[in-house]
């Protein structure tokens, strides 16, 4: 079974499990979503908890001595493990196997880890877990999602936004939503009528929005030209490096050539998402960018940020940055582009 972490707490009011595994991304929803598992527990008699990182170093004798007999002199107890971001060795997931098997009704077996990916659902442990247990999806809400996330949360804190209220909060507070929980109890506070409007909001707020390069990434392919600048100066001001970028957007950038010269041979947009394992939420990301650029563009985008990348490593006093912001344009907008003496004066030997 999968659900999402907001239709957790109706879930438990049905049904329980012995397995729950928590994945995502996003540490507010793992943490509520694993304190509200802990309250109902505690409700049924689980009153021990026992916690374990699935690391190199773990020993799994303590982990299999919770399991033992059933015994009418012990508690039941909470088994919670964390796989870490690094993934699990072959060893762990063996491992994690066997324990699968050797649960019983005075475990509540809890395993809590990154975003759970296709390779990873694959895997003998997690079918194994998933078998027999629920798995719930602790992710980010994209952008398209948070305006309805936002209002979810004021309607818990019997908060009344309007339209534009509920846009500057999603807006302000994207990849940072344990800042909008705080933000939300702070109005819920200011104002305890409880309506919010764009003025009463900004009054009391600043911005706590929070990007990786992944997003800017996302907003390139997408050919969101104001979103990416917005991204990318939030990623400056917070001194995210260049370089880490320029990685990012050349893996993507390989990534697109290697599938639009299949397309350009005859094969069927699906077809090759598919044989590339491309994510449903990502492929009309890829597709659109795929629409828009030419394999010509590509690799000249290639080119332009291997010499940017060069100009980094070597040239420490050259600012990357309003390249970066330059080629941000080109690649959301390739019939305009831009002067190539503006890009080669910001960042030689361009």
């Amino acid at each position: 079974m999968r659900i999402f972490a907001d239709k957790l707490a109706d879930h438990l009011t049905r049904q329980t499990f012995p397995i729950y595994l928590l994945m995502g991304n996003e540490p507010l929803l793992l943490q509520e979503t694993k304190d509200l598992l802990h309250h109902h527990a505690k409700q049924k008699g689980f009153l021990d908890k026992q916690r374990f990182t699935l690391d190199k170093n773990i020993d799994w004798n303590p982990i299999f001595d919770c399991c033992q007999a059933l015994s009418l002199f012990s508690n039941q107890q909470i088994l919670e493990l964390e796989i870490p971001e690094s993934g699990l060795s072959a060893a762990n997931a063996k491992e994690l196997v066997t324990l699968t098997s050797q649960l019983n009704p005075d475990i509540l077996l809890i395993v809590i880890g990154n975003k759970l990916t296709r390779a990873q659902e694959n895997t003998k442990w997690f079918k194994a877990l998933h078998q027999h247990g629920v798995l719930v999806s602790c992710n980010s809400p994209d952008l398209r999602q948070l305006p309805q996330f936002v209002q979810q949360r004021c309607k818990k804190l019997k908060l009344m936004p309007d339209g534009e209220a509920i846009q500057m909060l999603a807006q302000w507070h994207e990849g940072n939503l344990l800042a909008l929980a705080q933000s939300l109890e702070k109005l819920a506070l200011l104002y305890p009528d409880g309506k919010l409007t764009m003025p009463r909001v900004e009054a009391a707020l600043s911005r706590h929005n929070h990007f990786t390069p992944f997003q800017w990434v996302d907003a390139l392919l997408a050919g969101q030209a104001k979103r990416a600048q917005r991204i990318l100066r939030q990623l400056q001001a917070e001194g995210q490096e260049a370089i880490i970028l320029l990685r990012t957007l050349q893996k993507e950038l390989f990534f697109l050539i290697e599938m639009k010269t299949t397309f350009e041979q005859g094969q069927a947009l699906g077809k090759i998402f598919d044989q590339h394992r491309v994510w449903q939420n990502k492929r009309p990301l890829y597709s659109a960018a795929l629409q828009r650029l030419t394999l010509s563009q590509l690799r000249r985008y290639i080119h332009l940020l291997c010499a940017l990348e060069l100009s980094v490593k070597t040239t420490f006093d050259q600012d990357p940055w309003p390249a970066l912001s330059q080629l941000s344009i080109e690649l959301c907008q390739p019939n305009v582009q831009l002067p190539s003496a503006s890009i080669h004066n910001q960042s030689k030997p361009w």
